[in-house]
């Protein structure tokens, strides 16, 4: 990605984690510089960054090769990433003081800054550090909430620097889509069920959970409050979503769905949900060699259960996973479970990273070409996310 990220760095303990969020944006394609406050240099050396990044390190306002470094520095970057933000810079830029290199960067850049606050937990649940979160959010630039968990003063709770593959979703985020979800609420099913034939065995697919987890991402990062409803994935949800909820087998997705939709303002059905199950499953573990007959029933049809109890105001998005007429078959889902819009794609793409989209829209004419999103799941994701606040 060919865009330019000024990284940088104060003097929290966490400050060792922003080397690796270096090389990790340096291996995605970013272009890096990078600014160390004094209390960051307390810590970690810009020697490293230099060798990491193979871009310049910035530690001073007055003793700087450019003689105006903080204007220059200010100007280059697409996004400033301050990671990790201590409470004493985040007050600074809220109150515009200007003592050192990095605050007087963020006084003269014009563009959102992203900020990924690190510190004990009293420290962020102070008045004073929530009301300055407040402030810089208002003025439209981004805040990556911390993680919960045991935090290196010895106190639990939330405080924590955040994983940094969390940090560069965010990044590519906030580089194209502001943070302008506030108050809506999203419910978002993902990941592949699976439905016992004995305590060891049972039936499920090929779903992996990425698409609906990037979707989820998107939703969450735009600022919305994100519900997801999942079964079997391979990654665990991020931290940072509303609401997880576990439900493994077709009839715990239908309760679990059904009851979070009642207060969602948009519903996405991703979820790969088995359209049969045993009609009884053995409580014991079937021995090799014997006979296994599998007397098999429909699931409960989830989807159309959403179309049927759709709001007036809420927007219903579902998938389909096709090998043959995909188009065809999802205008007849589409129409038949009362959707506002279903994306389609080959079921070639199951647990890939990347995936082939086409959408389409609720009476949009049925000789219309659909919209075609096409690449990296997240990338994908940004997309229709954006597509699907449009509605």
């Amino acid at each position: 990605m060919d865009k330019n990220i000024l990284l940088c760095v104060s003097g929290g303990i966490a400050a060792y984690k922003a080397i690796e969020l270096a090389s990790t944006l340096k291996k995605a394609g970013f272009k890096l510089k990078t600014v160390l406050t004094d209390s960051a240099q307390k810590f970690v050396s810009g020697i490293n960054f230099a060798a990491i990044t193979g871009g310049t390190v910035h530690t001073s306002l007055f003793e700087d090769a450019d003689p105006i470094p903080h204007i220059n520095l200010a100007d280059w970057a697409d996004l400033i990433v301050v990671a990790p933000a201590t409470a004493n810079v985040m007050a600074k830029a809220a109150q515009g003081l200007a003592d050192d290199l990095l605050s007087n960067i963020l006084l003269a850049h014009t563009k959102p800054v992203l900020f990924v606050p690190a510190m004990n937990v009293h420290m962020i649940e102070h008045p004073a550090t929530q009301e300055n979160m407040r402030i810089l959010k208002e003025r439209g630039n981004f805040i990556f909430e911390p993680d919960l968990g045991l935090l290196a003063c010895g106190y639990e709770g939330k405080g924590k620097y955040p994983p940094n593959p969390e940090i560069v979703l965010a990044i590519r985020c906030y580089l194209e889509y502001p943070q302008d979800l506030d108050g809506v609420s999203v419910l978002v099913t993902a990941g592949a069920t699976a439905e016992l034939i004995d305590p060891m065995r049972m039936i499920s697919n090929r779903s992996s959970g990425k698409m609906g987890l990037a979707i989820a991402r998107a939703f969450a990062l735009r600022g919305a409050k994100v519900t997801l409803v999942h079964a079997l994935m391979n990654e665990a949800p991020p931290f940072y979503l509303e609401e997880t909820i576990f439900a493994p087998t077709a009839q715990m997705m239908m309760v679990a769905t059904l009851k979070a939709a009642k207060n969602a303002d948009i519903v996405v059905k991703c979820a790969a949900v088995s359209d049969f199950k045993p009609l009884k499953a053995s409580t014991q573990k079937i021995k090799k060699g014997g006979n296994l007959m599998l007397d098999l029933v429909p699931t409960e049809d989830i989807l159309a259960q959403l179309g049927k109890k759709k709001g007036k105001k809420q927007k219903l998005v579902g998938f389909a996973a096709e090998t043959e007429d995909l188009l065809a078959n999802a205008r007849k889902k589409l129409e038949s479970k009362n959707l506002d819009l279903i994306c389609v794609n080959h079921l070639d793409t199951a647990g890939s990273s990347q995936t082939s989209l086409s959408l389409i829209k609720a009476g949009s004419a049925k000789n219309a070409k659909p919209i075609v999103l096409s690449g990296d799941k997240f990338d994908v994701a940004l997309d229709l996310v954006d597509r699907i606040v449009k509605l």
